[in-house]
Protein backbone atom coordinates (compact mmCIF):
# COMPACT_ATOMS: atom_id res chain seq x y z
CA UNK A 1 0.00 0.00 0.00
CA UNK A 2 1.41 3.39 -0.99
CA UNK A 3 1.69 6.16 1.57
CA UNK A 4 -0.20 9.41 1.21
CA UNK A 5 2.27 12.23 0.75
CA UNK A 6 1.70 15.95 1.02
CA UNK A 7 2.11 18.00 -2.17
CA UNK A 8 3.51 20.94 -0.20
CA UNK A 9 7.18 21.77 -0.92
CA UNK A 10 9.57 19.89 1.31
CA UNK A 11 11.06 23.12 2.66
CA UNK A 12 7.63 24.11 4.01
CA UNK A 13 6.75 20.67 5.35
CA UNK A 14 10.03 20.37 7.26
CA UNK A 15 10.27 23.93 8.55
CA UNK A 16 11.49 23.93 12.20
CA UNK A 17 8.83 24.53 14.86
CA UNK A 18 11.17 25.84 17.58
CA UNK A 19 14.28 27.99 17.69
CA UNK A 20 16.25 24.98 18.94
CA UNK A 21 15.56 23.18 15.66
CA UNK A 22 16.93 26.00 13.52
CA UNK A 23 20.39 25.25 12.12
CA UNK A 24 23.04 27.96 12.03
CA UNK A 25 22.70 31.59 13.17
CA UNK A 26 24.16 30.79 16.57
CA UNK A 27 25.40 34.38 16.87
CA UNK A 28 21.70 35.18 17.35
CA UNK A 29 20.09 31.95 18.53
CA UNK A 30 22.72 30.70 20.97
CA UNK A 31 21.33 30.37 24.53
CA UNK A 32 23.55 33.15 25.87
CA UNK A 33 22.84 35.64 23.08
CA UNK A 34 20.83 38.82 23.65
CA UNK A 35 18.50 38.07 20.74
CA UNK A 36 17.61 34.62 22.08
CA UNK A 37 17.17 35.84 25.66
CA UNK A 38 14.91 38.65 24.51
CA UNK A 39 12.67 36.36 22.46
CA UNK A 40 12.54 33.66 25.16
CA UNK A 41 11.56 36.37 27.64
CA UNK A 42 8.47 37.16 25.59
CA UNK A 43 9.57 40.68 24.69
CA UNK A 44 9.21 41.17 20.95
CA UNK A 45 10.65 44.44 19.66
CA UNK A 46 10.24 45.78 16.14
CA UNK A 47 12.86 43.93 14.12
CA UNK A 48 14.32 43.72 10.63
CA UNK A 49 16.03 40.48 9.61
CA UNK A 50 18.65 41.04 6.93
CA UNK A 51 20.46 38.28 5.07
CA UNK A 52 20.56 36.08 1.96
CA UNK A 53 17.74 33.76 1.01
CA UNK A 54 17.51 30.34 2.60
CA UNK A 55 19.38 31.21 5.79
CA UNK A 56 16.42 31.04 8.20
CA UNK A 57 14.98 34.58 8.34
CA UNK A 58 11.43 33.54 7.51
CA UNK A 59 11.60 30.45 9.71
CA UNK A 60 12.75 32.38 12.78
CA UNK A 61 10.17 35.10 12.19
CA UNK A 62 7.36 32.55 11.93
CA UNK A 63 8.42 30.78 15.11
CA UNK A 64 8.47 34.06 17.02
CA UNK A 65 5.12 35.12 15.58
CA UNK A 66 3.37 31.82 16.27
CA UNK A 67 4.48 31.83 19.90
CA UNK A 68 3.75 35.48 20.59
CA UNK A 69 0.08 35.20 21.50
CA UNK A 70 -0.56 38.22 19.29
CA UNK A 71 -2.94 38.49 16.36
CA UNK A 72 -0.72 37.52 13.44
CA UNK A 73 -0.80 39.00 9.95
CA UNK A 74 1.57 37.79 7.22
CA UNK A 75 2.32 39.86 4.13
CA UNK A 76 4.90 39.59 1.38
CA UNK A 77 6.27 42.78 -0.09
CA UNK A 78 6.26 41.33 -3.61
CA UNK A 79 2.46 41.03 -3.62
CA UNK A 80 1.12 43.16 -0.72
CA UNK A 81 -1.06 46.10 -1.72
CA UNK A 82 -1.96 49.26 0.17
CA UNK A 83 -5.35 47.63 0.80
CA UNK A 84 -3.65 44.65 2.47
CA UNK A 85 -1.82 47.02 4.81
CA UNK A 86 -5.11 48.79 5.65
CA UNK A 87 -6.64 45.42 6.56
CA UNK A 88 -3.90 44.96 9.15
CA UNK A 89 -4.56 48.40 10.58
CA UNK A 90 -8.29 47.73 10.86
CA UNK A 91 -7.57 44.89 13.29
CA UNK A 92 -5.86 47.24 15.74
CA UNK A 93 -8.10 47.47 18.82
CA UNK A 94 -10.40 44.65 17.69
CA UNK A 95 -11.61 41.84 19.96
CA UNK A 96 -9.01 39.42 18.68
CA UNK A 97 -6.07 41.77 19.20
CA UNK A 98 -6.10 42.26 22.97
CA UNK A 99 -2.48 41.09 23.07
CA UNK A 100 -1.54 43.30 20.14
CA UNK A 101 -1.07 42.84 16.41
CA UNK A 102 2.09 41.34 14.99
CA UNK A 103 2.81 41.96 11.33
CA UNK A 104 5.30 39.64 9.68
CA UNK A 105 6.36 41.37 6.47
CA UNK A 106 8.60 39.34 4.18
CA UNK A 107 10.66 41.06 1.45
CA UNK A 108 9.86 44.52 2.83
CA UNK A 109 12.20 46.13 0.30
CA UNK A 110 9.50 45.75 -2.36
CA UNK A 111 7.08 48.07 -0.55
CA UNK A 112 7.24 51.64 -1.80
CA UNK A 113 8.00 54.57 0.49
CA UNK A 114 4.34 55.54 0.94
CA UNK A 115 3.38 52.01 1.95
CA UNK A 116 6.21 51.86 4.48
CA UNK A 117 5.27 55.29 5.85
CA UNK A 118 1.69 54.16 6.44
CA UNK A 119 2.94 51.79 9.16
CA UNK A 120 4.84 54.43 11.10
CA UNK A 121 2.03 55.73 13.33
CA UNK A 122 1.00 52.23 14.42
CA UNK A 123 4.55 51.12 15.11
CA UNK A 124 5.25 54.36 16.96
CA UNK A 125 2.40 53.86 19.46
CA UNK A 126 3.01 50.10 19.79
CA UNK A 127 -0.32 48.98 18.38
CA UNK A 128 1.51 47.01 15.69
CA UNK A 129 4.74 45.09 16.23
CA UNK A 130 6.71 44.64 13.03
CA UNK A 131 9.00 41.76 12.09
CA UNK A 132 10.30 42.39 8.60
CA UNK A 133 12.81 40.48 6.50
CA UNK A 134 14.86 41.49 3.50
CA UNK A 135 17.61 40.09 1.32
CA UNK A 136 18.87 43.60 0.53
CA UNK A 137 20.77 46.07 2.68
CA UNK A 138 18.02 47.62 4.85
CA UNK A 139 19.90 50.91 5.13
CA UNK A 140 19.47 51.36 1.38
CA UNK A 141 15.99 49.95 0.83
CA UNK A 142 13.95 50.69 3.95
CA UNK A 143 12.56 54.13 4.74
CA UNK A 144 14.80 55.78 7.35
CA UNK A 145 12.01 56.77 9.74
CA UNK A 146 10.71 53.20 9.78
CA UNK A 147 14.19 51.70 10.10
CA UNK A 148 15.01 53.94 13.07
CA UNK A 149 12.17 52.31 15.01
CA UNK A 150 13.47 48.80 14.42
CA UNK A 151 16.48 46.76 15.47
CA UNK A 152 18.36 45.21 12.55
CA UNK A 153 19.68 41.66 12.93
CA UNK A 154 21.96 40.21 10.27
CA UNK A 155 21.49 36.56 9.29
CA UNK A 156 24.58 34.97 7.77
CA UNK A 157 24.83 32.37 4.97
CA UNK A 158 24.80 28.86 6.38
CA UNK A 159 28.01 26.87 6.51
CA UNK A 160 28.06 23.45 4.79
CA UNK A 161 28.07 21.76 8.23
CA UNK A 162 24.87 23.61 9.15
CA UNK A 163 23.18 22.65 5.88
CA UNK A 164 24.24 19.03 6.25
CA UNK A 165 22.77 18.95 9.75
CA UNK A 166 19.54 20.39 8.37
CA UNK A 167 19.45 17.71 5.67
CA UNK A 168 20.00 14.96 8.24
CA UNK A 169 17.06 16.36 10.23
CA UNK A 170 15.01 16.44 7.03
CA UNK A 171 15.74 12.79 6.24
CA UNK A 172 14.45 11.75 9.67
CA UNK A 173 11.31 13.86 9.24
CA UNK A 174 10.63 12.47 5.78
CA UNK A 175 10.81 8.94 7.18
CA UNK A 176 8.40 9.90 9.98
CA UNK A 177 5.95 11.84 7.81
CA UNK A 178 5.87 9.57 4.75
CA UNK A 179 6.58 6.23 6.40
CA UNK A 180 9.46 5.73 3.99
CA UNK A 181 12.88 4.31 4.73
CA UNK A 182 15.78 6.27 3.30
CA UNK A 183 19.16 4.66 2.81
CA UNK A 184 21.66 7.50 2.38
CA UNK A 185 25.08 6.74 0.94
CA UNK A 186 28.03 8.34 2.75
CA UNK A 187 28.82 11.71 1.24
CA UNK A 188 25.45 12.19 -0.48
CA UNK A 189 24.13 14.78 1.95
CA UNK A 190 27.51 16.49 2.06
CA UNK A 191 27.39 16.82 -1.72
CA UNK A 192 24.04 18.59 -1.51
CA UNK A 193 25.19 20.76 1.39
CA UNK A 194 28.30 22.04 -0.35
CA UNK A 195 26.41 22.72 -3.58
CA UNK A 196 23.70 24.78 -1.89
CA UNK A 197 25.72 27.96 -1.49
CA UNK A 198 24.58 28.26 2.13
CA UNK A 199 20.90 28.20 1.13
CA UNK A 200 18.91 25.65 3.16
CA UNK A 201 15.87 25.98 0.92
CA UNK A 202 17.88 25.05 -2.17
CA UNK A 203 19.43 22.12 -0.35
CA UNK A 204 15.98 20.83 0.66
CA UNK A 205 14.69 21.27 -2.87
CA UNK A 206 17.62 19.19 -4.08
CA UNK A 207 16.87 16.54 -1.48
CA UNK A 208 13.22 16.49 -2.53
CA UNK A 209 14.22 15.97 -6.16
CA UNK A 210 16.64 13.19 -5.21
CA UNK A 211 13.99 11.43 -3.09
CA UNK A 212 11.46 11.67 -5.94
CA UNK A 213 14.04 10.18 -8.33
CA UNK A 214 14.69 7.36 -5.86
CA UNK A 215 10.95 6.63 -5.72
CA UNK A 216 10.79 6.44 -9.51
CA UNK A 217 13.66 3.96 -9.47
CA UNK A 218 11.66 1.73 -7.12
CA UNK A 219 8.76 -0.20 -8.63
CA UNK A 220 6.78 -0.10 -5.38
CA UNK A 221 7.07 2.37 -2.50
CA UNK A 222 6.99 -0.56 -0.08
CA UNK A 223 9.50 -2.67 -2.00
CA UNK A 224 12.43 -1.54 0.10
CA UNK A 225 14.42 1.47 1.21
CA UNK A 226 14.82 4.49 -1.05
CA UNK A 227 18.49 4.79 -1.89
CA UNK A 228 20.08 8.22 -2.08
CA UNK A 229 23.39 7.63 -3.82
CA UNK A 230 26.23 10.10 -4.27
CA UNK A 231 26.16 9.81 -8.07
CA UNK A 232 22.44 10.52 -8.23
CA UNK A 233 22.69 13.44 -5.82
CA UNK A 234 25.63 14.83 -7.83
CA UNK A 235 23.33 15.08 -10.85
CA UNK A 236 20.89 17.14 -8.81
CA UNK A 237 23.69 19.33 -7.53
CA UNK A 238 25.77 19.35 -10.71
CA UNK A 239 26.14 23.11 -10.57
CA UNK A 240 26.75 24.98 -7.36
CA UNK A 241 23.89 27.20 -6.31
CA UNK A 242 26.26 30.12 -5.88
CA UNK A 243 24.58 33.28 -4.66
CA UNK A 244 24.66 35.95 -7.33
CA UNK A 245 22.29 38.75 -8.22
CA UNK A 246 23.58 41.42 -10.56
CA UNK A 247 21.40 44.04 -8.87
CA UNK A 248 21.95 42.93 -5.28
CA UNK A 249 24.51 43.26 -2.50
CA UNK A 250 26.24 39.96 -3.34
CA UNK A 251 27.11 41.28 -6.80
CA UNK A 252 28.89 44.31 -5.40
CA UNK A 253 30.52 42.32 -2.61
CA UNK A 254 32.10 39.96 -5.15
CA UNK A 255 33.26 42.84 -7.35
CA UNK A 256 34.71 44.60 -4.31
CA UNK A 257 36.57 41.48 -3.18
CA UNK A 258 37.80 40.87 -6.75
CA UNK A 259 39.30 44.34 -7.07
CA UNK A 260 40.70 44.46 -3.54
CA UNK A 261 42.37 41.07 -3.99
CA UNK A 262 44.18 42.29 -7.10
CA UNK A 263 45.11 45.52 -5.33
CA UNK A 264 46.33 43.50 -2.36
CA UNK A 265 48.56 41.36 -4.64
CA UNK A 266 46.81 38.08 -3.81
CA UNK A 267 46.49 36.23 -7.15
CA UNK A 268 44.76 33.21 -5.62
CA UNK A 269 41.95 35.24 -4.06
CA UNK A 270 41.65 37.35 -7.21
CA UNK A 271 41.25 34.19 -9.32
CA UNK A 272 38.62 32.85 -6.92
CA UNK A 273 36.46 35.95 -7.28
CA UNK A 274 37.03 36.04 -11.03
CA UNK A 275 35.80 32.43 -11.13
CA UNK A 276 32.64 33.38 -9.23
CA UNK A 277 31.93 36.15 -11.73
CA UNK A 278 32.53 33.88 -14.72
CA UNK A 279 30.51 30.96 -13.36
CA UNK A 280 27.65 33.43 -12.89
CA UNK A 281 28.12 34.53 -16.51
CA UNK A 282 29.03 38.11 -15.60
CA UNK A 283 31.79 38.63 -18.14
CA UNK A 284 31.27 42.42 -18.54
CA UNK A 285 31.75 43.14 -14.83
CA UNK A 286 34.86 40.95 -14.68
CA UNK A 287 36.40 42.84 -17.60
CA UNK A 288 35.44 46.31 -16.43
CA UNK A 289 36.88 45.91 -12.93
CA UNK A 290 40.05 44.33 -14.32
CA UNK A 291 40.74 47.35 -16.55
CA UNK A 292 40.02 49.81 -13.74
CA UNK A 293 42.30 47.98 -11.33
CA UNK A 294 45.16 47.88 -13.83
CA UNK A 295 44.94 51.66 -14.26
CA UNK A 296 44.19 52.61 -10.66
CA UNK A 297 46.35 50.22 -8.68
CA UNK A 298 49.26 49.30 -10.98
CA UNK A 299 49.22 52.52 -12.91
CA UNK A 300 52.51 54.35 -13.25
CA UNK A 301 54.49 51.63 -11.47
CA UNK A 302 54.25 49.68 -14.74
CA UNK A 303 52.21 51.62 -17.31
CA UNK A 304 52.93 49.01 -19.99
CA UNK A 305 50.35 46.80 -18.29
CA UNK A 306 47.46 48.87 -19.66
CA UNK A 307 47.65 47.76 -23.31
CA UNK A 308 48.35 44.18 -22.17
CA UNK A 309 45.21 44.07 -20.01
CA UNK A 310 43.17 45.79 -22.71
CA UNK A 311 44.29 43.16 -25.22
CA UNK A 312 43.29 40.36 -22.81
CA UNK A 313 39.87 41.94 -22.28
CA UNK A 314 39.34 42.39 -26.03
CA UNK A 315 40.23 38.74 -26.57
CA UNK A 316 37.88 37.61 -23.80
CA UNK A 317 34.96 39.60 -25.20
CA UNK A 318 35.69 38.31 -28.70
CA UNK A 319 35.72 34.62 -27.84
CA UNK A 320 33.13 34.76 -25.04
CA UNK A 321 32.63 32.23 -22.26
CA UNK A 322 33.92 29.71 -21.37
CA UNK A 323 37.17 30.39 -23.29
CA UNK A 324 37.22 34.00 -22.04
CA UNK A 325 38.43 32.64 -18.71
CA UNK A 326 41.89 31.93 -20.17
CA UNK A 327 43.01 35.47 -21.15
CA UNK A 328 41.24 36.94 -18.15
CA UNK A 329 42.96 34.50 -15.80
CA UNK A 330 46.33 35.49 -17.23
CA UNK A 331 45.54 39.19 -16.91
CA UNK A 332 44.25 38.90 -13.35
CA UNK A 333 47.41 37.11 -12.22
CA UNK A 334 49.47 39.77 -14.00
CA UNK A 335 47.66 42.64 -12.29
CA UNK A 336 47.80 40.95 -8.88
CA UNK A 337 51.53 40.28 -9.07
CA UNK A 338 52.59 43.57 -10.71
CA UNK A 339 54.18 46.41 -8.69
CA UNK A 340 51.57 48.83 -7.39
CA UNK A 341 51.11 52.59 -7.48
CA UNK A 342 47.98 54.70 -7.18
CA UNK A 343 49.81 58.01 -7.56
CA UNK A 344 48.19 58.79 -10.91
CA UNK A 345 44.70 58.02 -9.62
CA UNK A 346 45.25 60.11 -6.49
CA UNK A 347 46.50 63.00 -8.61
CA UNK A 348 43.50 63.16 -10.94
CA UNK A 349 41.02 62.70 -8.08
CA UNK A 350 42.63 65.62 -6.22
CA UNK A 351 42.56 67.81 -9.32
CA UNK A 352 38.89 66.96 -9.97
CA UNK A 353 38.02 67.78 -6.35
CA UNK A 354 39.49 71.27 -6.77
CA UNK A 355 37.56 71.85 -9.99
CA UNK A 356 34.31 70.59 -8.46
CA UNK A 357 34.83 72.93 -5.51
CA UNK A 358 35.18 75.92 -7.84
CA UNK A 359 38.93 76.23 -7.43
CA UNK A 360 40.10 76.99 -10.96
CA UNK A 361 40.54 80.57 -12.20
CA UNK A 362 41.58 82.10 -15.54
CA UNK A 363 44.07 80.23 -17.71
CA UNK A 364 47.48 81.97 -17.67
CA UNK A 365 47.91 84.36 -20.59
CA UNK A 366 50.90 82.51 -22.01
CA UNK A 367 48.84 79.32 -22.37
CA UNK A 368 45.73 80.83 -23.96
CA UNK A 369 44.85 80.07 -27.55
CA UNK A 370 44.63 83.70 -28.64
CA UNK A 371 47.00 86.43 -29.80
CA UNK A 372 45.14 89.71 -29.23
CA UNK A 373 45.49 91.80 -26.09
CA UNK A 374 42.77 94.18 -25.00
CA UNK A 375 43.51 97.79 -24.15
CA UNK A 376 43.36 96.91 -20.45
CA UNK A 377 46.19 94.36 -20.68
CA UNK A 378 49.11 95.52 -18.53
CA UNK A 379 51.56 93.27 -20.41
CA UNK A 380 51.16 93.00 -24.15
CA UNK A 381 51.87 89.75 -25.97
CA UNK A 382 51.36 86.11 -25.11
CA UNK A 383 54.98 85.37 -24.17
CA UNK A 384 54.57 81.60 -24.40
CA UNK A 385 57.86 79.69 -24.11
CA UNK A 386 58.00 76.67 -26.46
CA UNK A 387 59.66 73.94 -24.37
CA UNK A 388 61.40 72.28 -27.32
CA UNK A 389 63.39 75.44 -28.00
CA UNK A 390 65.23 74.99 -24.72
CA UNK A 391 67.82 72.58 -23.39
CA UNK A 392 66.38 69.19 -22.37
CA UNK A 393 63.03 70.35 -23.83
CA UNK A 394 62.10 72.11 -20.61
CA UNK A 395 61.83 75.71 -19.41
CA UNK A 396 60.50 77.25 -16.21
CA UNK A 397 57.02 78.63 -16.85
CA UNK A 398 53.71 78.94 -14.95
CA UNK A 399 51.09 76.52 -16.18
CA UNK A 400 48.53 76.46 -13.34
CA UNK A 401 46.05 79.31 -12.84
CA UNK A 402 47.13 81.92 -10.28
CA UNK A 403 44.69 80.60 -7.67
CA UNK A 404 46.37 77.18 -7.85
CA UNK A 405 49.98 78.30 -8.30
CA UNK A 406 52.43 75.86 -6.66
CA UNK A 407 49.69 73.27 -6.04
CA UNK A 408 51.03 69.71 -6.15
CA UNK A 409 48.66 66.93 -7.25
CA UNK A 410 51.07 64.26 -8.40
CA UNK A 411 53.38 62.67 -5.83
CA UNK A 412 55.59 59.93 -7.33
CA UNK A 413 55.23 56.45 -5.91
CA UNK A 414 58.20 54.67 -4.40
CA UNK A 415 58.50 52.18 -7.27
CA UNK A 416 61.46 51.90 -9.65
CA UNK A 417 59.64 53.34 -12.66
CA UNK A 418 58.34 56.54 -11.06
CA UNK A 419 61.50 57.13 -9.04
CA UNK A 420 63.57 56.94 -12.24
CA UNK A 421 61.40 59.63 -13.87
CA UNK A 422 61.56 61.74 -10.70
CA UNK A 423 65.36 61.59 -10.62
CA UNK A 424 65.50 62.54 -14.29
CA UNK A 425 63.37 65.66 -13.86
CA UNK A 426 64.95 66.65 -10.55
CA UNK A 427 68.32 66.85 -12.29
CA UNK A 428 66.99 68.82 -15.26
CA UNK A 429 64.98 71.29 -13.19
CA UNK A 430 67.96 71.91 -10.95
CA UNK A 431 70.11 72.66 -14.01
CA UNK A 432 72.37 69.63 -13.70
Amino acid sequence: MKNERSTAPLADRLRPATLDEVVGQQHLLGPDKVFRRTIDGGRIPNMVFYGPSGCGKTTVARIIAQNSGMLLHKLNGTSASTGDIRDVMRDVGSFGSQNGVLLYLDEIQYLNKKQQQSLLEYIEDGSITLIASTTENPYFYIYNALLSRCTVFEFKPLEPDDVEQGLENAVRKIEALDGAQLEVEDGALRKLATASGGDMRKALNGLEFAVAAARMATADDDAGPLRLQVDAVAQVAQRSSMRYDRAGDEHYDILSAYQKSMRGSDPDAALHYLARLLVAGDLPSACRRLIVTAAEDVGLAWPQILPIVQAAVDMALQVGLPEAAIPLGDAVVLVATAPKSNSGANAIFAAMADVQNGKSGPIPRQLQNKHFDGEDAEVKGQHYKYAHNFKHNWVQQQYLPDVLRDTVYYKPGDNKNEQAFKDYWDKIKKGQ
